[in-house]
């Protein structure tokens, strides 16, 4: 039979491990950001080449095309889950529950959001650069060159709230699944918890801001016709805004609220069995 941590034990796990990375010295948490956002890329990179080299299942079936999409973006966000790196969309929801308990300040979680943010950017910068334009992955003859290219012109070509309402869902399923990955106490099981609701934020077409980081820039570097001032305000900014809405304020603060500090501390971990 298969256990998982009871969510009480969960929320107040999440509790002290967000204190935790409220303490940490800022490099720290940079160079722990860095390789979030390498690895969210990298997830990123995988999926691009896998969908968008189906080209035929992509002309013929969108729609297993999309699922294929989102099937394997996941590799990026277990790396960051199982190997303790950092992503700015999680944080939005796990520092709500110190900073709803008073154990932490709001300038604490400004600072651990901001510090997150500016890491996952250099490292998702870093590997379009790196690991998909200098590889030669992005060359012209390439199909999933056309795919990137395609796919960050549409992500740049979308409404504000459109693209805002995309990011509050993006998030509410990443912070779902890191929850999810937090709660299973085997390898296996966190991969499964944290595997089902990215896959479905990505096939659905939903906007993450830090994935974006890498597609958007990479199908700049493959040519597509974005503008820095494009990317930022029509994409980057809504879906962040969007990314913070939907971890913090439907994720992070429900949890907090509904498993509070009051409810008593859990010293040992509550399991639950599973057939």
């Amino acid at each position: 039979m298969a256990q998982i941590l009871a969510p009480h034990y969960l929320v107040n796990y999440i509790n002290e491990s967000a204190v935790s990375k409220a303490t940490l010295q800022q490099p720290r948490l940079l160079v722990m950001a860095f390789l979030g956002g390498v690895y969210i890329a990298l997830g990123a990179l995988l999926a691009l080449v896998v969908a968008g080299g189906a080209t035929t299942l992509a002309a013929q079936n969108p729609g297993l095309d999309k699922l294929l999409f989102g099937a394997v973006f996941p590799v990026g966000f277990i790396a960051v889950v199982l190997t303790g790196a950092d992503l700015f969309t999680s944080n939005c929801a796990t520092q709500m529950v110190p900073l709803y308990r008073r154990q932490v300040k709001l300038l604490e979680v400004v600072r651990v959001w901001g510090v997150s943010y500016a890491g996952n950017l250099v490292g998702a910068l870093f590997a379009a650069l790196v690991f998909a334009y200098l590889t030669g992955l992005l060359d012209a003859h390439q199909p999933w060159a056309a795919y990137a290219r395609k796919l960050a012109e549409h992500k740049v070509h979308q409404p504000f709230h459109v693209v805002f309402i995309k990011g509050m869902l993006a998030n509410m399923l990443v912070c779902v699944a890191a929850w999810q990955g937090y709660s299973a106490k085997d390898t296996l099981g966190r991969m499964v918890g944290i595997w089902a609701p990215v896959m479905a934020f990505v096939a659905l077409g939903m906007e993450h801001s830090i994935a974006n980081l890498f597609f958007i820039p990479a199908a700049m570097l493959a040519g597509a016709d974005i503008g820095l001032g494009q990317f930022v305000i029509d994409n980057l900014l809504p879906a962040t805004l969007g990314n913070i809405v939907g971890g913090a304020l439907l994720i992070g603060l429900p949890y907090a609220w509904l498993y509070s500090e009051s409810d008593g501390k859990v010293d040992q971990p509550a399991e639950i069995d599973l057939p």
